[in-house]
């Protein structure tokens, strides 16, 4: 592949940089260099408000969603156009992680599966920034088994074809500040846990609809858990058929891990320049042999992510879907973040276990290690993905699932007879 700007993506380069240099908040940009990975490090506004309103100044000038149709919001422009404008957008992109959840796997599902009237409504407010998505997939009881979810929806006795939905989901990404959700449920328990589910898609201020922040290890709450009672949903708001929704998931989970993957930093830069600043007996810790090997060991792994998201890139510009392989950025990327920040808390000694302004690097790694173990389980825990990379890119023998064919009320659960 050839990483050069052809001489139209040049011209494209320095066109988006001109109007980023004219029109970013730069007054946010001190704040926004101390990110680390879940914090947007604003603390002079609020996050959610400034992200909005930098994503409604690029709608309005064409630069929001570059790759979705022109009819839907976007710019209509090519995936290398679009890494461009990622490249250029640097430290303000950080402020787009309140719609990566919307824009990158909500809204391609949505455009999938949904009627061109619900296209024509939902698509251009998420695309501006005025309206944000959440994704209603995981459950308490399910752990990483997505499929054995139950949360029901049965059908209104009124004759109306609407739906009626009861249950429970958990780890909801930003359910606290979304205005819609994608929501999966189980319609069918007497066939096989994949083939009888639906998804639909609802307002998260619909009655019936209880979100409650979970407090985290890193002290946010950008998790939830969402409660549905009695919640009603019109048929029209299906997504896909009555029992597709597992088909219908697949759209959603494919560009997740894609959107996870190719965007989550491993943090690489940081651990590095830490290592030029901190000292080890009086001497730089990058003059160490044992750091310089193990900062080896991490550039690999990011050179690695970055040529892996880069195939991807290259996929998508032949009009390829995004498929199993995207799991591999993700997975490395996981377990990479925590190593690293594990390994700069290391060389911290006994300031690593200082969490505040006046730690090393303003705790940066702290907040890092901290966020860390929800990397590996949210799109997908570890274990799930090294499956999907075994058996779907690599070809090697499935596990033996003992549940695949039998009906969904028949599976056995905790404390139910043998």
């Amino acid at each position: 592949m050839d990483f050069d700007d052809t001489p139209q993506e040049a011209a494209f380069r320095k066109e988006v940089r001109a109007w980023i240099d004219a029109n970013a908040p730069k007054y946010l940009e001190d704040e926004l260099k101390q990110a680390s990975f879940g914090s947007s490090g604003l603390k002079s506004i609020d996050p959610v408000a400034a992200a909005k309103a930098w994503q409604k100044k690029k709608a309005d000038a064409g630069w929001a969603c570059l790759h979705w149709p022109k009819e839907y919001g976007g710019g209509a422009r090519t995936p290398i156009e679009r890494v461009i404008w990622g490249q250029e957008e640097g430290v303000y992109g950080t402020l787009s992680g309140t719609f990566i959840i919307g824009q990158g796997m909500c809204g391609p599902t949505v455009m999938a599966w949904a009627s061109e009237e619900w296209k024509e409504k939902l698509l251009p407010p998420l695309a501006s920034g005025e309206e944000i998505w959440c994704q209603l997939f995981s459950e308490p009881a399910s752990g990483s088994d997505l499929a054995g979810l139950r949360t029901r929806a049965t059908r209104a006795e009124d004759g109306s074809g609407d739906w009626i939905i009861n249950g429970q989901k958990i780890w909801t990404s930003g359910a606290h500040i979304s205005d819609w959700g994608l929501l999966i449920t189980r319609t069918d328990p007497n066939v096989a846990k994949h083939k009888g589910l639906t998804m639909f898609f609802l307002r998260m201020d619909s009655p019936g609809v209880k979100v409650v922040p979970i407090k985290q290890a890193n002290g946010a709450s950008g998790f939830n858990e969402v409660y549905f009672t009695d919640v009603r949903i019109p048929d029209s708001q299906r997504l896909g058929g009555v029992g597709e929704g597992w088909k219908v998931s697949l759209t959603t989970l494919m560009n997740e891990r894609l959107s996870i993957g190719s965007g989550m930093s491993a943090g690489f830069p940081d651990l590095f320049k830490y290592c030029m600043d901190a000292e080890i007996d009086g001497k730089p810790a990058v003059a160490d042999p044992a750091v310089r090997s193990r900062l080896a060991q991490f550039a690999v792994r990011q050179s690695g992510l970055k040529y892996t998201g880069m195939r991807a890139i290259s996929a998508l510009s032949k009009g390829e879907t995004p498929g199993p392989e995207n799991s591999i950025g993700k997975l490395v990327a996981g377990s990479t973040l925590q190593e690293l920040a594990m390994f700069a808390l290391d060389l911290q000694g006994e300031a690593g276990v200082v969490w505040d302004e006046d730690s090393p690097q303003t705790g940066r790694f702290q907040a890092m290690l901290m966020r860390s173990p929800a990397t590996r389980i949210e799109g997908g825990s570890d274990e799930i993905l090294r499956n999907i990379i075994g058996e779907r890119v690599l070809g090697l023998p499935g596990d033996i699932r003992v549940d695949k064919d039998v009906p969904f009320k028949d599976i056995p659960t905790k404390g139910s007879a043998a």
